[in-house]
């Protein structure tokens, strides 16, 4: 037995000095072994032990020692739940608190939530712990309950209540939009003549894709301060999204020859639509404005970077990337964008090095991934790739979680899918609704060759999410090409159809599964639509094969030859070729 089961196994059975003094042998004999990352976890062990001498306070002791195991073990599920049973079963405010982040951070909401309301219980007037139960509910749809806790937090600040509400825009931010948006209409009723709150309402529709209720409520801003700039900013982003990029264009241009002296936000939101209906030389000139205007304008050289990137223009979006990162701000995207270029060149010990300095921001998942699979693949150290996944886990709970599922896709990228599977299977138990993480369990079945195993597992999640376009077509796609259940297939392909017409996935795999019940016609008609839209060699090896059996083998073999110099590793082409011409 290990030593940390050891332990673990004294506190389950309340044998709690037995562990204290077991934590207090270890760390005498291991002091100068090196062993500085366990010991550390050790002394918080013993701290939490120590507590057992206070017999009220036992009890609470033994659920936090088993929470540190437990995250030591990477187990974040079962640390959740034993630092929300320590703070139900003691009076420390403190306790609750960090039963609460903890619980929050790797988003196991129903532990969040039970600590955060044990917090609140504890600590009435603490408006922290209010606002951690109100933001939970708001992640659960309990949203009267929510708005509920908001409206307290609005009503008690020292701020004049539209500005709290105001305040609350970045945190509902951060949530579903639409039960955010919910929650905010909600909230604003109370503040009808307040151009804050209409703006605040006017964001989270918008964020909801209720581009409708965003532009009324925007314009009612307006109408209350018709010189207020964001709020017509904010107009202007919804004439863009709602489809009139001409008229958000023209107006956002007049708001600035109208000013005597523009605010650089303006020029800044103008560059950004310039850039949305890819007019770059535009969005370049209003950038320009700003730094002839601003030189150390760290908002139009970031945006001015983006554009040089978009563009093609590597050594310009090196140079200025390099200039935003000595600026110190936006320093994780200039961090990603000089990442990607270095990948773009091949330098890959370079682009490792810059994708492992994000480890915040919208990208710091994306660029662990493409660093570890950098380390494991371009310099053939996994076991190196999967220690920067696991120490980037550590310092950031929040993304814990996704490195587990990445763990397991880089595992299934090397073969070794008995432990990929393990972890695709701890990734479902933190993420029981997530469908994507469902489907890749199910597909690392299909590599592991249980066809059987992974058809029940479609068969969960089309019954778990009836509507998905993606889970429905996952199975017909897998009845059609590994059984002979064709009828069955072709009717869930056509449903998934009907959710996502335009998708070429789906179109593929309704032409394969014709292919498969004799209508080669058909399911040329089919596979040529899906290729026309997306060149994926699947859908290439697709086509070649309907083209032979309808005896077209040098249309057949001039696709494959030009999908093998599109893909030339495709092991699909290759078994095609071999199967369809003995090459």
């Amino acid at each position: 037995m290990s030593l940390l089961s050891t332990i673990e196994d004294y506190c389950a059975n309340g044998k709690l000095q037995a562990a204290f003094g077991m934590i207090r042998r270890v760390i005498l004999k291991k002091l100068q072994a090196g062993w500085a990352a366990i010991l550390a976890s050790l002394m918080i062990m013993a701290a939490s032990v120590t507590l057992a001498e206070d017999a009220d306070q036992s009890e609470a002791s033994a659920h936090l020692l088993a929470a540190e195991i437990a995250l030591q073990r990477a187990d974040y599920l079962t640390a959740a739940s034993e630092y929300r049973q320590a703070a139900e079963s003691s009076g420390s405010i403190d306790i609750a608190r960090q039963a609460t982040r903890v619980a929050f951070s790797y988003e196991f909401n129903d532990d969040a939530l039970r600590s955060a309301r044990r917090w609140l219980e504890l600590d009435q007037d603490d408006d922290e712990a209010l606002l951690y139960v109100a933001q939970i509910e708001l992640r659960v749809g309990k949203l009267r309950e929510a708005g509920r806790h908001f409206r307290t937090l609005i009503e008690r600040g020292e701020e004049q209540p539209d500005q709290r509400l105001l305040s609350l825009v970045q945190i509902l931010s951060q949530e579903d939009p639409e039960n955010a948006d919910a929650v905010m209409r909600s909230l604003s009723k109370r503040y009808k003549d307040s151009p804050l709150a209409h703006y605040a309402a006017a964001v989270m529709a918008l964020q909801a894709e209720d581009v409708e209720h965003a532009a009324s409520r925007s314009l009612r801003a307006i109408e209350l301060d018709p010189g207020w700039l964001k709020a017509k900013l904010l107009y202007a982003r919804t004439l863009l999204l709602s489809g009139q990029a001409d008229e958000a264009i023209d107006y956002t241009a007049r708001l600035i020859g109208d000013d005597p002296d523009p605010d650089p936000d303006a020029r800044i939101e103008l560059a950004m639509m310039y850039m949305s209906v890819e007019r770059n030389d535009d969005a370049l000139s209003q950038v320009n404005q700003i730094l002839l205007e601003q030189p150390s304008s760290t908002d139009a050289m970031r945006l001015m970077a983006i554009i040089n990137f978009r563009e093609e223009n590597l050594d310009a979006a090196w140079d200025d990337f390099e200039d935003l990162l000595a600026s110190g701000r936006h320093t994780m995207d200039a961090l990603y964008y000089l990442g990607r270029i270095a990948d773009f060149r091949s330098e890959h010990e370079r682009a490792i090095r810059l994708y492992s300095q994000v480890r915040s921001g919208p990208n710091a998942v994306a660029s662990q991934r493409r660093a570890s699979a950098l380390i494991a693949f371009e310099q053939n150290e996994p076991e190196e790739a999967l220690k920067q996944l696991d120490e980037f886990a550590k310092d950031n709970p929040r993304h814990a979680v996704d490195m587990v599922l990445t763990k397991a896709q880089l595992l299934s990228a090397l073969d070794r899918h008995d432990a990929a599977l393990e972890l695709y299977d701890k990734a479902v138990e933190f993420r029981p609704d997530s469908e994507s993480t469902v489907l890749g369990r199910a597909e690392l079945l299909l590599r592991m060759d249980r066809l059987d195993d992974a058809i029940a597992v479609y068969r969960q999640a089309v019954r778990r999410w009836p509507d998905s376009s993606i889970a429905l077509n996952a199975l017909g796609y897998t009845l059609a090409d590994r059984t002979d259940e064709y009828s069955e297939a072709e009717k869930l392909i056509r449903k998934a159809l009907k959710y996502d017409p335009d998708s070429p996935a789906i179109t593929d795999s309704l032409g394969w599964v014709l292919h498969k019940r004799g209508r080669h016609e058909a399911a040329l008609a089919e596979l040529e639509k899906a290729y026309a839209a997306f060149p994926d060699h699947e859908v290439a090896a697709h086509l070649v094969e309907v083209l032979t059996v309808l005896d077209r083998e040098d249309e057949a073999r001039e696709l494959l030859q030009s999908a093998e110099e599109q893909t030339p590793d495709s092991k699909l082409l290759k078994d095609v070729r071999e199967r369809m011409f003995g090459e």
